[in-house]
C-alpha cells in the first residue's frame, strides 16, 4: 500500500505530522476528516510491496501472541475492588511526594526540548504532563497549564509556588516570556539548575564529611573529659602516686564542669544572638549589610557576585537581542536576581540613564565589578553592545569556572585545618591521660 506523510490541524488547533498507510491520497484525507482532523499538507513517500512484507528478525509478531492469548480481561478494570492499607499508602505518600531538583531540571529539559520543535505552550505543557510521574509537580503543572489557557503567563502562577521553583529559575521563565524568548531562557534554566546542583553536590562531598568528623571527635572529647579523665583521677588517688593530670587536661576538665553549671545561660545567650541577628536581617538596612557581605565574604563572596552579575547580564542579554532598549532590558533583567546590592546598583543604572549620565558608572563605582567588566561594556556601548554581552558572558563563565576550581582546592584544606585542630587538642587532653596510665609510670612514683 502507499505511505503518505502528512501534516494537519486538530479540532483544538494544534499542528500534527504522521506517516500512514492508506490506498490512496484521497481515502486519507476522508479519514482525516471523519475523525476532525483538517489536513494541510499529503505527500507520498513511498510504496510497500508484497517484497516488503517480509517478517523482520528479532521482532516479535504480536498476531501471533494475540493468537494464543486471552484478551478479553485486557483493559478490564474492577470498579469494586477496594484499595489496601498499603496501596492507600502508596497513594498519600504519592500525594505528597516532594518535587526535587531533578524533576525541575528533567520538565524543563522537556519543556526546552518540546518549545524548539515549535510546540505552543498550551501543547507542550500537555504532553509533559501526561508524562510526568511525580503528582505533586503534575497538580502545579495543570495550575499552569489553567493559567495559559486562561490567557496568563507561566510565571504568574509559579510565583504561587515559591517552594517549588526557585526565585531565580521564576524570574528567567519572567524574562524570556517577556522578552519573546522562552526557548532560550529554558535552556539557561536547565543549565543554572545542573550546575547548581553539581556545585551543591561537590561542596557537600567535601565540608559533609569534615562536619562529622568534627562533631564525632569533639563528641569524644567532651565524652572523654566527662567520663575517662575522672575514671583516671580517682585511679591515681587511691594509688598515692605524685603523678597528676596534664594541665591543659584539668584546664578543661573544670571549664566543662563550670559550664555544665551554667548551662543555660550560654544558651540564652546563644539565642538571643540568633534572634537579635535574625531580627537586624529582617530590617531594609540589615538586609542590605548582609547580602553585601555575600559578595565580599571570604572564599565563597566573589563567586556568589559573579553568578548573579552573569545571571543578569544573560538575561539583559536576551532582551537587547529581542529589540529591547537598554533602559527596559535592564528592568525587565533586575528580576533576576533578590540580592539588594545588585538591585540597588540596577535601579542606579536606571536613574542615570533617566537623567542623562552612564548606565555602567555604578557598576564600576559599586567595587565589586572588575575592570574588564566594566571596560567591556563601555566598549559595547561604542560598538554593538549585544554582540559584546555575548563576549563579556564567555569571560564571566570563565572566571566563575576558575573560581570554582580555587574553591573545591580550598575548602579541604580549610576543613582538614579545623578538624586537625580538634584532633590535636583531643589527644592533649584524652589520649595522654590515657596513654599515661596506659605506660603505668605513675606505678613508680607511688611504689617510691
Amino acid at each position: 500500500m502507499p505511505v503518505y506523510v502528512y501534516r494537519a490541524v486538530t479540532d483544538k488547533g494544534l499542528v500534527v505530522k504522521n506517516k500512514v498507510e492508506e490506498a490512496s491520497k484521497q481515502a486519507l484525507v476522508k479519514r482525516l476528516k471523519n475523525n476532525g482532523i483538517t489536513p494541510i499538507e499529503v505527500i507520498q513517500v513511498a510504496y510497500r510491496g508484497k517484497s516488503q512484507a517480509k517478517k523482520k528478525k528479532n521482532v516479535t509478531d504480536i498476531q501471533e501472541i494475540i493468537k494464543n492469548v486471552n484478551t478479553t480481561r485486557i483493559g478490564k478494570v474492577d470498579s469494586t475492588k477496594k484499595l489496601s492499607t498499603i496501596e492507600k499508602m502508596n497513594l498519600y505518600l504519592a500525594a505528597t511526594e516532594k518535587v526535587t531538583t531533578r524533576d525541575l531540571v528533567i520538565f524543563s529539559e522537556n519543556f526546552y526540548l518540546l518549545k524548539k520543535a515549535n510546540f505552543n505552550n498550551i501543547h507542550a505543557l500537555n504532553t509533559i504532563i501526561q508524562s510526568t510521574e511525580n503528582i505533586t509537580l503534575k497538580g502545579v503543572l495543570e495550575d499552569i497549564l489553567a493559567g495559559v489557557e486562561a490567557g496568563e503567563y507561566m510565571y504568574t502562577t509559579m510565583e504561587y509556588y515559591s517552594d517549588i521553583f526557585p526565585f531565580i529559575y521564576i524570574n528567567m521563565i519572567k524574562v524570556g516570556e517577556l522578552s519573546g524568548s522562552l526557548t532560550n531562557s529554558l535552556g539557561q534554566a536547565v543549565t543554572y539548575l545542573e550546575e547548581n546542583d553539581k556545585l551543591t553536590k561537590k561542596i557537600r562531598k567535601i565540608i559533609i564529611p569534615n562536619v562529622i568528623q568534627f562533631v564525632g571527635i569533639l563528641g569524644l572529647l567532651i565524652a572523654g573529659t566527662l567520663f575517662a579523665i575522672p575514671q583516671i583521677q580517682n585511679l591515681f588517688d587511691e594509688i598515692g602516686t605524685e603523678a597528676t593530670l596534664p594541665a591543659i587536661t584539668i584546664w578543661f576538665q573544670n571549664f566543662i564542669n563550670f559550664m555544665g553549671t551554667i548551662w543555660y545561660l550560654p544558651t540564652m545567650a546563644i539565642i538571643g544572638a540568633i534572634a537579635g541577628i535574625l531580627f537586624y536581617v529582617n530590617t531594609p538596612k540589615g538586609k542590605y549589610n548582609f547580602h553585601y557581605f555575600k559578595y565580599t565574604m571570604p572564599i565563597f563572596g566573589k563567586l556568589i557576585f559573579s553568578l548573579d552579575l552573569s545571571r543578569v547580564m544573560k538575561a539583559m542579554h536576551l532582551n537587547l537581542e529581542n529589540g529591547m532598549r537598554i533602559q527596559d532590558a535592564l528592568e525587565v533583567s533586575k528580576n533576576i536576581v533578590n540580592n539588594y546590592v545588585m538591585l540597588s546598583i540596577i535601579e542606579t543604572s536606571i536613574n542615570n540613564m533617566l537623567t542623562g549620565y552612564s548606565w555602567i558608572d555604578p557598576f564600576e563605582k559599586s567595587g565589586l565589578c572588575s575592570s574588564m567588566t566594566t571596560e567591556m561594556l563601555k566598549i559595547g556601548m561604542q560598538t554593538d553592545l549585544t554582540e559584546m554581552l555575548g563576549k563579556l558572558l564567555e569571560y564571566i563563565d570563565m572566571d566563575i569556572n576558575n573560581t570554582i576550581e580555587k574553591i573545591i582546592k580550598v575548602l579541604p584544606e580549610v576543613s582538614y585545618s579545623i578538624v586537625g585542630v580538634v584532633l590535636i587538642f583531643f589527644v592533649c587532653v584524652v589520649l595522654v591521660p590515657v596513654i599515661q596510665v596506659y605506660m603505668g609510670g605513675f606505678l613508680f612514683s607511688a611504689y617510691l
